[in-house]
């Protein structure tokens, strides 16, 4: 493990996870000390308040010193989060938050940096940045709550939205074919990638769990119901009557199969859901999400389509990659072994500079 020095940056080789760098609680914590004292306000019934309080739960597991936690969200309904943790927090900008969140991640590595974003502002406005943030793989934990819509500015149709969906601002159906997340991330070749859901605490918090450990980028995708304007939109993956059927859940090295169904190889090289009891076991596809080719976690990804006849959930995939912020400080310790440490005077009045007027 890896110690920081004086001037902030990694002096050595990188822990295996994403909290070894930084600072641990001298006591012991529990939910209520991550309790902010302001008052929570989304609407009744809003899935929020399940995550809220599964992170809640979940961040005194991570043994960190409250200062050294961080929650950055953009805007909508989702971003209201940072009030609610007693950390540290940043209320950003529309989309922007995992741009702000690269910048505290690249030069605090003292800190678990956490992204609170939704569909609508990770994906629409904040596309960029999300798929940047990707694909650098910097040392930080982006939470997606999608839920299909955009709920805080009441009920218009969002990137994730189903085609031919009715809303405000779609009144005879959308036109667009809408986005994936998770195939969008593992495009975007993300190292740690998960689909979880607000209801199922203990699947959601094993998540978290997962995602903090990782070293790099994790984005885990939740399945979060807005009851205002896109009511049971997931219902199918909480109705008792059919979840277990349906839900295909990703473990590593477990075969991946729901109550009565498989996924295996398909004729074409693809892979297919299959009935369970029609397929022999050896058959049965085995899931590797630390396989460093992202084809098979992406085509797992597709599996949703047509809607909720079976859904993966889990992780898609967990794999070692360098972390931009580690090779971004060795990069400046590098330099500075070199050529000494740098003044802003030389570089002010250096040779690429123009006068103006």
């Amino acid at each position: 493990m890896s110690d920081i020095a004086t001037n902030g940056h990694i002096t050595g080789p990188v822990g295996g996870t994403g909290l070894a760098l930084i600072p641990r609680a001298t006591e012991k914590q529990t939910l209520k000390d991550f309790k902010s004292d302001q008052e929570v306000r989304w609407c009744p019934g809003c899935g929020d308040y399940a995550i809220l309080s599964a992170v809640q739960g979940f961040l005194p597991e991570l043994g960190l010193k409250r200062e050294n936690i961080v929650f950055v969200s953009g805007i909508g309904c989702s971003s209201r989060f940072p009030y609610y943790l007693n950390t540290y927090g940043f209320h950003s900008i529309h989309g922007r938050a995992p741009a702000i969140a690269t910048g505290l991640a690249a030069s605090r590595p003292d800190l678990s940096v956490w992204v609170i974003t939704g569909d609508g502002d990770a994906l629409s406005i904040g596309g960029n940045h999300l798929i940047h943030a990707l694909r650098r793989n910097v040392n930080l934990n982006i939470l997606l709550f999608n839920n299909r819509i955009y709920g805080l500015t009441k009920g218009q149709y969002s990137p994730t939205s189903e085609v031919g969906k009715i809303t405000k601002s779609t009144p005879m159906g959308s036109l667009d074919k809408p986005f994936n997340p998770i195939s969008l991330a593992l495009g975007a070749e993300a190292s740690f990638v998960a689909r979880t859901l607000d209801s199922d605490r203990k699947h959601l918090t094993s998540v978290l769990r997962e995602a903090a450990a990782h070293r790099g980028t994790s984005l885990v995708e939740i399945y979060q119901n807005c009851n205002i304007f896109n009511d049971n939109a997931f219902e199918a993956l909480k109705d008792p009557e059919v979840r277990d059927d349906i839900t295909l859940r990703l473990e590593h090295g477990q075969p991946i199969v729901s109550a009565s169904k498989a996924v295996r190889r398909a004729p074409n090289g693809g892979i297919e859901v299959v009935d369970r009891a029609e397929v022999p076991e050896g058959e049965i596809l085995v899931h590797d999400a630390r396989n460093p080719d992202p084809s098979l976690a992406f085509a797992l990804s597709r599996l949703d389509e047509p809607a909720f006849d079976h859904v993966p959930i889990g992780v898609f995939r967990s794999v070692d990659r360098p972390a931009y912020d580690t090779r971004m400080a060795e990069q400046l310790d590098e330099a500075v072994a070199e050529r000494g440490p740098g003044q802003l005077s030389d570089l002010l009045r250096g040779g690429d500079t123009w006068r103006v007027g």
